[in-house]
């Protein structure tokens, strides 16, 4: 697969961090994240695994320490 242009890269990484940033919901990060790349069109064609229960618990495991570090 042929590397995507840096100014795309740059796109997706900032629009991926502000939906994990506004959205608690992990299906529903997952949903945005999703329509990102179907609204590059062919730019960007990845696959987003479905996250199982036990991926959900280890994700939320892992915000909540480090939302509690930085407040330390």
């Amino acid at each position: 697969m042929k590397k995507l242009p840096k100014s795309v890269r740059k796109h997706i990484r900032q629009e991926k961090a502000r939906i994990r940033r506004e959205i608690l919901d992990f299906k529903e990060q997952e949903k945005k994240i999703k329509e990102l790349y179907e609204n590059l069109g062919g730019l960007a064609k990845t696959e987003i695994r479905d996250y199982n229960e036990t991926n959900e618990e280890q994700r939320h495991f892992s915000q909540s320490n480090k939302r509690t570090n930085a407040i330390k």
